[in-house]
Parts: structure tokens; sequence; C-alpha cells
């Protein structure tokens, strides 16, 4: 964003950057008794704010919904009085994302309290109802209308790796005790939740089998030691379904811990088995191996057989021959693909690979072309083996006045921005995405601007995004805090495009962001990491505190990247991986021989590594676009991965 741009959106915007609004200490107050529970506190908050003045605070309805929600809670569905609130507040605030959110609530609880009649006057006006919700509607269609469908539709749920809310059960129990979910089909869900190591949740559907049911404890056993409990079988003839279930997951537990010796155990027992039971556990044996780049992988997927692969099983086929660079192999594999997985762009990319090093050139082109205009990390490697390296198009005209005011009196944004200010952030982003609903290009980025200058900018990044023609992306790619960032980029000699394309992934630049593990700042720093980072660097008035300092977190962050990459031989593609997964990691998943980086990129065994390495390495290129003003390649970003290598000195945390 220009400075002249800047200075005119903070003319217009300047009323909404004020660092506190008239009653913030009430809203505050408030949310900590609705939280707390406190009902006394919550209508004297509430109170003090309506007192406050003639100057209403864009949260006032924030603390009604507040009050109301703890109402429904105390008092139940039944009160007159809670209904006619509910109706009102609703009735006020329609359209809104506060009014979704209180319909949601007050579905739920009629339907955990069986009013089906008022539930099914209700559930058309929700927008987006949520899984608990959908169990509920089935169950209101079943009371009213008998109409039965509405459980059996619910059956595919049983076999999804989701959890079910409980509003889902007495469905699931009527599709037991007919027999549409089989003795056998309970096992299934056991096991797989057994392999995500959902032990509870695992103990309660075992409870829905008709003979008695393992102990919570033999589960967690043949869990944490699937070696002992194979080793502990004497005979494998003869055994119930109970015994053959638990073997079964014990081997399919022990694929992911060392695919090999799982191999060689069902070798042994697999003639107790099914074909089908044979043929699945060999197909998650050979995902186990894909994943652990064994080239033994391959051979256990036709061990599969005809058995019909998920969605996951079959991309890691693909991948397993692409690791091989089998360009064949791969063709074949992804023309084996359900159609709505070889449609995404992934394997449309891979699949013209696949035909190019066969010679097919035109099929290879057609592929590419089809999908080079999509601003994906498949999208911008199609255009680079057309030899369209990125240039960004003009941005889109500025937001006139007239659309920044409509930005900025919208109240949906009002409420998202100011939740934000107080710290409710997860409530603000849940409020400004449900305001983005329905805008045009023009009003996106409106509301982009808006967020940017409010120095909100993940919202201004995800709104940019959202856009269809029209592009700013000085918008989607900001880059804030240059005069803090840039010179430390420049004295550890680190690309400027890629330092902001990590960090874009990382926090957003939300100053305060803190990750589920504890990672911390612009940087996402984790404690012992950023406490010896600091060792190294001598930096002796380090406290932990500091970390959470923009300017320490910065510092600290990017003295660690350069660690990073200087340990793995200066590839931006091994350092992005080891930021996200560890150093450790990041070398095993080489190859024994040099890979190219988009191969060895498509083949990081971990989903959330592997996309944080595509979306770091396609963000560096468009920091670069924008930066240097010149076309830009990913693919040769990406480079080659040069191959393993037995050194593994120099420790990194």
């Amino acid at each position: 964003m220009n400075m002249k741009r800047l200075l005119w959106l903070l003319l217009i915007l300047c009323p909404l950057l004020a660092a506190a609004a008239p009653g913030d200490e009430y809203i505050l107050a408030a949310r900590a008794a609705y939280r707390n529970g406190e009902r006394g506190r919550l209508a004297q908050a509430l109170q003090d704010l309506k007192d406050h003045g003639d100057e209403a605070n864009v949260l006032e309805p924030w603390a009604e919904y507040w009050q109301i929600s703890q109402r429904i809670a105390d008092a139940g569905t039944l009160d007159p009085l809670v209904r006619a609130d509910v109706a009102a507040f609703l009735d006020r605030q329609a359209n809104t994302y506060l009014a979704e959110k209180l319909r949601s609530e007050w579905l739920k609880a009629l339907g955990k309290s069986g009013q089906w009649q008022a539930f099914e006057d209700a559930y058309p006006l929700l927008l987006r109802p949520d899984q608990e919700l959908v169990c509920y509607a089935a169950q209101s269609r079943l009371a009213l209308q008998h109409d039965r469908t509405a459980i059996d539709e619910l059956r595919p749920l049983w076999f999804s790796a989701a959890d079910l809310p409980e509003s889902c059960m007495p469905p699931m129990k009527q599709l037991i005790a007919s027999g549409q979910i089989s003795e056998r089909d309970i096992w299934t869900r056991v096991r797989h939740l057994l392999l995500a190591r959902k032990f509870d949740q695992a103990d309660k559907i075992a409870a829905y089998l008709p003979r008695q049911a393992p102990r919570r404890a033999t589960l967690v056993a043949t869990a944490e030691r699937p070696r002992h409990y194979l080793d502990s079988r004497r005979s494998f003839h003869r055994m119930s379904l109970q015994q053959r279930e638990l073997l079964r997951y014990a081997v399919e537990r022990l694929a992911g811990i060392d695919a090999t010796v799982a191999a060689d155990e069902w070798q042994k027992i697999q003639g107790a088995f099914s074909a089908e039971a044979r043929g699945h556990v060999w197909a998650h044996i050979a995902m186990a191996a894909a994943r652990a780049h064994l080239p033994q992988a391959r051979t256990w997927y036709r061990e599969a057989g005809q058995t019909q692969l998920s969605d996951e099983q079959i991309a890691w086929q693909a991948r397993a021959a692409l690791r091989e660079e089998d360009w064949p192999a791969l063709e074949r594999v992804i023309g084996h693909m359900p159609a709505q997985l070889a449609a995404r762009p992934a394997w449309i990319y891979w699949l013209g690979r696949a035909k190019a090093a066969q010679g097919q050139v035109a099929a290879a082109r057609a592929l590419y072309l089809g999908i080079s205009d999509e601003a994906n990390f498949y999208g911008m490697l199609a255009a680079d083996e057309l030899g369209q390296p990125l240039v960004l198009p003009p941005p889109a005209p500025p937001p006139s006045a007239q659309e920044v005011a409509a930005a900025r009196d919208n109240p949906g944004l009002q409420r998202a921005l100011a939740l934000i200010r107080l710290g409710l952030r997860i409530d603000g982003v849940r409020e400004w995405n449900w305001t983005l609903r329905g805008m045009d290009d023009r009003q996106l980025l409106a509301a982009a601007a808006l967020a940017d200058v409010s120095e909100v900018f993940d919202r201004a990044i995800s709104t940019a995004d959202r856009t269809q023609v029209q592009h700013d992306y000085a918008l989607s790619y900001p880059a804030p805090f240059r005069s803090l960032i840039d010179p430390q980029a420049k004295i550890l000699a680190l690309d400027h495009g890629w330092v902001y394309g990590l960090m874009r992934q990382e926090s957003r630049f939300v100053m305060d962001a803190r990750s589920g593990v504890g990672a911390k700042g612009l940087m996402q720093l984790m404690p012992g990491t950023a406490r010896w980072v600091a060792k190294k660097i001598g930096m002796k008035d380090y406290r932990p505190g500091k970390a959470e300092q923009l300017d320490t977190n910065v510092e600290l962050g990017t003295h660690y990247l350069s660690m990073v990459l200087a340990s793995l031989g200066n590839c931006p593609v091994l350092a992005s991986a080891a930021y996200n997964a560890g150093p450790r990691r990041a070398r095993r998943w080489c190859a024994e021989r040099p890979l190219e980086g988009a191969i060895y990129v498509e083949t990081i065994p971990f989903h959330e590594t592997r996309d944080y390495v595509k979306k770091v390495m396609s963000n560096a290129v468009y920091y670069s676009a924008l930066f240097e003003d010149r076309p830009m390649s990913l693919k040769s970003r990406l480079g080659v991965v040069e191959a393993k290598s037995s050194d593994d000195s120099g420790y990194l945390p």
C-alpha cells in the first residue's frame, strides 16, 4: 500500500482506530461474568453499559447475547420470558452472526429437551447447522413425521473419522438395534478411534458391542505395546471376533511404528482372516510404508489387491510412485483415483508431469493450462511448466470513499474489530467471517483495506484472498514492520520474500499469536527454542516474557531461521520443513539421491508440514514479486533437495 493511499485511508477510517471505546470495561466485565456463570454481575454490567451515556458501545448486542444465553442455561426453553427474549433478540439482530449463534444455541436446547415442534419451526431459519444440529434434525423428523430415512441418512457418519456429538447417538443406537450398523461396523469405528488414540471414545463405542466389550485397559495396552500383544497370542485359530479385531488393530497400530515389522507379523497370521480383511490391512501397511518412504510400499499396495482404497491411501500410493519418479506407475495410479480426487490441482499437475516425462507433451500442456491461472502451489508450478513465471497483475482500483465508508459503517465489521481489539479474537474472527458472506469483490477489497489500516492483518489477508476477479496482492500479502524485519533479514543474509512468506504462514502477522502447543509471537517461537537462540546469540538481558515482544521475537526468530538454513545446506525447502516439524525430521525425509524440490514437498509425511511448506514457498514467490516487481518462478525457488547425509551434527531444537 503506497503512502498516499495509506494516508487517505487513515483520514477516512481514523474514528475506528481509537485505542478504546466508551464502555469497554463493562463489556469485559460482562464477558467475565458470562464465562463464570455470574448472572447478577452480568446483569449489572449490561445495565452499566446502557447507563454509560449517549454513545453506545458497538458490542452492546454481544452483552445482550451473553445475558440471554445464560438465561437459556438457567431457566430452560419452557420459560415464556426466555422465549420472548430470544424471539425479540433474533428479530433485532436479523441476518447477523449473533442471530445465527443464538438461534443455534436455542435449537440445541430445544433438541436436548425433545421439543420437536418448536425445533421444527425454528430449524429452517438456521443457515449453517453443525453436526450436532443435523442429528437433532434427524431425530425431529423421525419424531414428528415418522421419517425413517432421516435416521438412515446418518449411517455414513459412523464410518467417518469425525467425533460424533451426543445428539447423534440415539439415531446410531437405532441403527445398531435394526442391524444396519453391525458388530463388525462397531469394531471398525473402535479401531479408527484407537488409531487416533481416542481411548475414551473407543471405550464408549465398544460398549455397544452385543457381546462383552474389551476392557479399556486392554485397548490402551494394545495401543501402547502392539508387538507385545501380537507375541502374547499363541493360537490364531478359532478366535472370537473380539480377538480378531484386536489382532487386526495391533498390526495396524504397529504399521505406524514400523511398517516392515507389521508386514512380517501380518504375513504370519493373515490366513486366519477373510480376504476382505487381508486387503484392508495390507492397504493400511502400504500407506504407512509410503509415508515412511519405504520402497516396499508399492509391493504391499499390490498385496491389497482389489481392495477399495481410501482417498488418503490412494494419494500415498501415488506419492510412492512419484518418490521413485516412476512416471508410468504414477499415471496409472492417478487414472484409478476417484474422479473428485483426480480433479484436485495436485493430481492434475502431477499427471501432467507424468505425461510429459513419457513424451506426451500436448496432453501435459492441456493439463497445465487447466490449472495455470489458479493462485496456488500447483497453479504456479503448472505456469512454470508452460514457461510463464509469476507476474502480478495490476492491482484493482483502490476502494472509493463510498466503498470504504460502507465497510467502516458495517455493524458486523465494527463488532469484529472491536472484539479483536479487546482480545476476544476467536469471537471477532467468527463475526468478521460471517459478515463477509455475499460480498462482491469491491466490498471485500474495502473490508480488507479496513482491516489492513486497523492493523488486523490476518483479516485483511483472508478477506483479500476471497476476491474472484479483482485482486490487490498488497492486501493479500501485507508487509508490516518492514523497518524492523528488513534490517534483520539483511544482516543475516536471509531472503526477504521467504522471511515474509514464513511469517505470513506462521502468524498472519498477529503479534500476540499463540499456538495450541505454546509457540508465541510473530514468528511462533517455542519457549525452549527462544531460550536456546537467545543463549546462542549472547542476548544477555533475555527473559521468557521478552520472546513475546515484537522486536525480540523477530530477532530470535530470524536468527533461528538463519541457523536452520545453514544447518540444512542453505536449502529453503528443507529449512521451511524444519521450522515447522524440526530439523531432524526435515533431514530424515530426504532421499538417497538428489530430489526435485516439488517431489520432496509432495512426499512430506505430515499433512500439516506438507501444506505449510507449500504455502511458505508460494508465499515467498508472491512477496518477491511484490518487492522486486519482476517475474518469479516457484519451481526455481524449490530447486533440488540434496541427497540424505549421514552427518547429523549440530543440534538444533
